[in-house]
């Protein structure tokens, strides 16, 4: 049996990464001396990048926010280091981010993640270091489903209904909602 409900759950979910910045980048052993920028994909066709860096040379910052859509039978996501010039667009640089790094398991719903990866030149030695945020969001209609509403009745007549997260058992932080109706 799948740990997931097909029936309440999206296929797709909103990644939002953050490109922070990157360490100690090179070309054939010099260090990089302008013209970067970072191209997040999920898969082949879907991707976002960075704005191009022209002043940070080796280490270069961007401090970026993009969001791309997520499905949720990814397995990792890829981050491309590239550094321009006129004619040549070339990865100096690339990391392969596990989703399992930021989702399931113990993280739960839009937790912010704080990640460095050690980046790989297209020969396979190591070039560098990429710092990123992450934070998963469950599509918006999917985040209103999940609320409760209380009717009046049972807990007081004054006041109006109550929207609460969806609950196993009686207990929510503490208050037991099914002895409200005593009052």
């Amino acid at each position: 049996m799948s740990p997931f409900n097909l029936t309440e759950t999206s296929s797709f979910h909103t990644l939002e990464i953050t490109v922070l910045s990157c360490e100690d980048l090179r070309i054939n052993g010099r260090s990089v001396k302008k013209n970067t920028c970072v191209v997040v994909r999920t898969d082949p066709l879907n991707f976002r990048e960075t704005t191009t860096d022209t002043e940070g040379g080796s280490y270069p910052s961007w401090d970026q926010k993009l969001a791309l859509d997520m499905s949720m039978r990814e397995t990792c996501i890829t981050l491309e280091v590239h550094c321009r010039t006129l004619s040549v667009d070339r990865i100096i640089g690339s990391a392969r981010m596990p989703v399992s790094d930021f989702m399931g398991g113990y993280f739960p719903e839009g937790y912010l993640s704080f990640l460095s990866y050690r980046l790989k030149d297209p020969k396979g030695f190591e070039n560098g270091i990429i710092n990123v945020s992450v934070r998963l969001r469950a599509p918006e209609y999917l985040a209103r489903k999940k609320k409760v509403i209380l009717p009046e009745d049972r807990c007081s007549t004054t006041h109006p209904a109550l929207a609460l997260p969806a609950m196993d058992g009686k207990n929510y932080d503490g208050v037991d909602w099914y002895s409200c109706s005593k009052y």
